[in-house]
């Protein structure tokens, strides 16, 4: 099942595990752009203590998006990452930590996927742009319509990988990122902001566990940290649950099927290019002003909340299930004219009442014993007759999909298993020796893997071996079999890992000398690069899900033959090639800033505990950071259409994770002191303990959330200030549009906070009394009391006040709210230099606050 998949099936199985994010946009006033202010309280009625962005599901969709445009070049995509972390950050709000992980080497057994997996969509790039070539030729041989080819360089995704260009300049503007949001944005006033960008060794969503993990085992650790962790992959369901944290939400970009694409060749919609036919292009909008538009809407983002997920057991249920029905279920129920019938039903059509019944009985008992037994198993032929060899692969009936390829295995005739052992690993099924190694190794894979989810990486050099896995008949004696792997093991180096996974064709990513080993003829390991390779659907509809039969890399040969073109690195490709660590960022008013600066001051050389009271329990190691940011020093904007910041306070320093021993076994379990969420799900025995009360289904994160009310003054309000429409009078109580009041309609009050007043004073100036001050005055916010509903008008207040204070935002007019610069320093390597114009902005920065 695919990801999309399931989470598809999950919303529908269990409807209270996800949760419609509310999310505010940001507003507009004379043009200028207002961003939304973290630091109120969340409108979702939840506080989040952490936010973890696995930035890979972010990189890949901002780089190359399949329902918009693309960007023109770095730069932009660079901006819309921003952006797009932006965004997430409105919505999630953290209080105490942001941590931002981006994949860096990974172990060599998920080594061999990444390298299946660019080789093959490198394949799959060449194979589609010849088959677009050819279809250009024959419609415009017919005479057909098509717009000029438009010359551009391909965008190769194979770059966000550790050790590019690319990936060394994303962590270049990450850091200048966290530095302007530190600065500028009063949502990260109080913020720890950790990156651990492509030069830490491992996967994003694994640093992100470990971290989380390593911050469990300490002392100081709150064990009703509410943690909430963003990333479009399935297996982070399994991560969070292996946590045992309490208070663990996912946070993804809902995903929502049959997205239309444009034709490759025509721009056009509605089709793919092998159907296209050469059209004109009809027009779009009166002058056509829409010809460039895409039919896309911006995503919506859900939650998934695992605690609901973990809270009735799903085996439990199912057991109580099939006791029940056992129960309820009568243990014989006779069949033909014995079959029992409802009262009143004998006489209707199609009845049969037996003349004897003792009789009809005797008979059917007869017959039974005279057919011959029949397994419930037995597979029938097309006749209807039991298939001596065991079964018949079902044929699927009137498909219009291409023939299946040929099955050489044939699972449901008898010899099998030799012909499986024979066609997938070229050995004869009697070597016991052979598939005895098979499976010792499969048996590694599954406890490699288990450690992986629970432990961290057991070992980075272990990898399977083979294509295919052995069946299950054959795991006799797993149990004697050893399952310790070796210690001390080291990642790859970025550049080496560079040279395991990609293909030739993306070999410019690699410096000139190592790149010549995947294609020069002579060279010793040119075998791990071949440009065409088979793909084995074993089984499978499509090509995707197939096996790439790719030959392993063998990481003797290839440090061998890496030995002779190491000299050849220049100082930037040798520390792009090293590995790293993550760095933690603070603004002037986090109580670590004056901690960490006086390290700086002092000129520290040996790494210095972090104090756990002044960083909401975090523990680990400091060290100074060569390339550290400080305060009162410049930090370069590495886009050329953002300004550099000149006022800065931010700091940063290098981090490491609390370390343990290799043998070291993290605890599984809820930590002592752990609350557990007030249920959600509908208890099993509600019907006996409710008293006749209804049960009422909990859709968000506040069970206690009240309906918004108004009152008859509050409508008389309305119709003073709305415009008047035909058909409504002054005082209608008519709904107001849903187009007056953009974003979410709804935010908790505070503790003790009074309602909204039944009149508003700012929109009636000639009322002299004065309401409660506004929400956006009061700072503080209790994340453990139930809120209560604050009514859109409260906010619209709030936003007029926001938007005639000249003080209070100062917003830039450049891209996702950056200050643009004066010079331009050009572009990146591979695109154009020239990026977008931009007006400039007011000196001050996004906010004005001390």
């Amino acid at each position: 099942m695919g990801v999309p998949a399931f989470f598809r099936w999950l919303s529908r199985k269990y409807p209270s595990i996800i949760v419609n994010c509310v999310e505010e946009k940001p507003k507009e006033c004379n043009g200028v752009k207002i961003p939304v202010d973290a630091s109120k309280p969340n409108p979702n009625d939840v506080e989040f203590d952490n936010l973890y962005l696995d930035m890979n599901g972010i990189i890949h969709p901002c780089t190359h998006p399949e329902d918009k445009p693309a960007p023109k070049n770095e730069d932009e995509m660079m901006v819309a990452i921003f952006e797009y972390i932006d965004r997430l950050f409105s919505i999630v709000r953290p209080r105490r930590l942001l941590y931002m992980a981006i994949d860096g080497v990974a172990p060599r057994a998920k080594m061999n996927q990444q390298r299946s997996r660019r080789f093959r969509a490198s394949k799959e790039g060449m194979e589609a742009a010849v088959e677009k070539q050819r279809v250009r030729e024959e419609i415009l041989a017919k005479g057909g319509f098509l717009p000029p080819e438009e010359i551009k360089e391909r965008f190769d995704s194979n770059c966000i990988t550790p050790g590019t260009e690319f990936m060394d300049n994303l962590a270049k503007c990450l850091r200048y990122y966290i530095a302007d949001r530190l600065n500028n944005d009063p949502g990260w006033k109080n913020l720890t902001v950790i990156l651990s960008d492509a030069s830490a060794p491992g996967e994003g969503e694994h640093k992100i566990m470990d971290y989380i993990r390593r911050q469990r085992a300490q002392p100081n650790h709150d064990p009703n940290t509410h943690h909430c962790l963003c990333g479009a992959d399935a297996d982070l369901i399994m991560l969070g649950l292996a946590t045992h944290e309490p208070n663990f939400t996912i946070i993804r970009e809902e995903f929502k099927p049959n997205k239309p694409k444009p034709c490759g060749l025509c721009n056009q919609f509605g089709h793919e290019v092998k159907d296209c036919e050469g059209l004109p292009r009809e027009k779009k909008g009166k002058h056509d002003e829409l010809a460039d538009s895409l039919p896309c809407a911006e995503g919506e983002f859900i939650f998934l909340r695992l605690n609901v997920l973990r809270e009735d057991s799903f085996r439990r249920r199912q057991k109580e299930k099939r006791k029940r029905m056992k129960r309820d279920q009568p243990a014989f129920t006779p069949s033909g004219i014995l079959t029992p019938h409802a009262l009143g039903s004998r006489n209707s059509p199609g009845s049969q009442v037996a003349s004897n019944p003792r009789q009809a009985a005797y008979e059917m008992r007869m017959q039974n014993n005279s057919s011959p037994s029949i397994s419930p198993n037995t597979s029938f032929t097309s006749d209807g007759s039991p298939s001596p060899l065991g079964g018949i692969k079902r044929k699927a009936e009137d498909s219009d999909s291409e023939p299946e390829p040929e099955d050489n295995v044939r699972l449901w005739e008898a010899g099998w298993k030799q012909r499986y052992y024979k066609n997938k690993f070229d050995v004869d099924a009697a070597d016991e020796k052979f598939r005895r190694k098979v499976v010792q190794s499969y048996v590694e894979g599954l406890c490699w893997v288990l450690r992986y989810y629970y432990q961290g990486c057991a070992s980075w050099k272990w990898y399977y071996p083979f294509h295919y896995a052995p069946f299950a008949s054959d795991f006799e004696g797993i149990a004697d079999m050893p399952s310790d792997f070796e210690k001390g093991t080291k990642p790859f180096k970025p550049l080496e890992q560079l040279m395991g996974v990609f293909p030739a064709a993306s070999g410019n990513f690699l410096p000139p000398s190592w790149r010549k080993l995947m294609s020069d003829p002579d060279s010793s390991i040119i075998d791990f690069y071949p440009e065409d390779f088979a793909i084995d659907l074993n089984g499978k509809k499509y090509a995707w899900q197939g096996v790439a039969l790719l030959p392993f890399v063998d990481e003797r040969r290839l440090r061998a033959a890496l030995e002779e073109v190491y000299p050849d690195l220049t100082p930037e490709e040798t520390r792009r090639n090293s590995l790293g660590g993550d760095v933690l960022f603070v603004g002037k008013h986090h109580p670590l800033h004056d901690f960490i600066l006086e390290l700086y001051q002092t000129g520290s050389t040996e790494p210095v505990e972090v104090p756990p009271e002044l960083c909401h329990g975090i523990q680990g190691k400091f060290s100074l950071d060569e390339e550290a940011i400080l305060p009162d020093q410049i930090v370069c904007s590495p886009v050329p259409m953002l300004r550099d910041l000149t006022q800065n306070t931010v700091v940063s320093i290098n981090f490491k994770d609390p370390q343990f021993a290799e043998d070291y076994i993290f605890k599984a379990v809820m930590l002592p002191g752990a609350r557990k969420p007030a249920a959600v799900l509908k208890p099993s025995d509600w019907e006996k303990s409710s008293n006749g009360r209804q049960w009422k289904p909990q859709l968000g994160f506040n069970r206690d959330r009240r309906p918004v009310h108004l009152d008859q003054a509050a409508f008389r309000t309305l119709g003073h200030v709305m415009p008047r429409g035909s058909g409504t009078g002054i005082y209608s109580n008519a709904a107001p549009p849903p187009v007056t009041y953009q974003g979410n309609l709804y935010r908790p009050l505070l503790r003790g906070q009074a309602q909204i007043p039944k009149l508003m004073s700012n929109m009636r100036p000639q009322d002299s009394w004065r309401g409660p001050p506004p929400l956006f005055q009061q700072q503080r916010f209790d994340r453990g009391v139930g809120a209560e509903p604050l009514l859109p008008w409260n906010r619209m207040l709030q936003t007029q006040n926001a938007a005639f204070q000249p003080n209070q935002y100062q917003m830039l007019a450049g891209p996702g709210g950056y200050p643009p610069r004066r010079d331009d320093r050009g572009g990146r390597q591979g695109y154009p230099r020239e990026g977008r114009k931009y007006p400039l902005p007011p000196p001050s920065g996004r906010y004005n606050w001390n």
